[in-house]
């Protein structure tokens, strides 16, 4: 039987997926979290055979908790379920340590089998996944320009193209507003803009904000 840690916000998603799992009558989910301070203290207090993580909680991003949690337990397999695009974080996810990504639109028997796949120590994702990372292998030249962004500047660029303003972000990710604002600076050179208006119309069209 394996073992599973869910995290994700929403108790009705949280619901949903145990009644999901435990029906295959292969897993059985033991601990929930709903905050990313929850996911931790849970991961902390026993051996999990997989940790199921949204990225998308209140208190902090799932990709900082995946880092976390990689520290804490090296070989604890996570695989990100969230509503966001691949596009969007699947390759960072991967880079950060997750063992697998799926979206919450896929089958669920998608789930059971992801699960399975990276309890045995293999990995899960998708076909279009799959053909971006051999596209990272080679050159830079054709990659999208927010893929050329840290983890963290990603964050903050997702952020200011939201309408979130320097201070507001400071508070959020508890930053000083001199960070954040280093940060800015970074992503608009990267990115090749000059204003918070280019960022937002540059992330709507690209769908890379909700």
């Amino acid at each position: 039987m394996i073992h599973a840690l869910i995290a994700d916000d929403h108790a009705v998603v949280r619901r949903g997926l145990k009644e999901l799992l435990t029906d295959s009558g292969r897993i059985a989910v033991e601990g929930e979290a709903g905050t990313a301070r929850e996911t931790l203290e849970k991961v902390r207090e026993r051996d999990w055979d997989v940790l199921i993580l949204d990225i998308n909680l209140p208190d902090r991003s799932g990709l900082d908790i995946l880092r976390d949690v990689k520290l804490e337990r090296p070989q604890l397999p996570v695989l990100i379920l969230t509503v966001c695009s691949e596009d969007q974080f699947a390759i960072r996810a991967l880079r950060s340590g997750a063992a697998g990504y799926l979206t919450k639109e896929s089958a669920p028997g998608q789930l059971v089998d992801a699960v399975q796949k990276v309890v045995s120590g293999g990995r899960y994702i998708s076909a279009a996944v799959a053909e971006r990372l051999a596209l990272h292998v080679g050159a830079n030249g054709n990659r999208p320009p927010q893929e050329l962004l840290s983890d963290r500047e990603h964050q903050v660029f997702r952020l200011l193209a939201s309408g979130k303003t320097v201070s507001g972000i400071a508070v959020e990710m508890n930053l000083s507003v001199k960070t954040i604002s280093t940060y800015r600076g970074r992503v608009l050179d990267k990115m090749g803009m000059r204003t918070n208006a280019e960022l937002t119309y540059y992330a709507v069209r690209n769908q890379l904000v909700d």
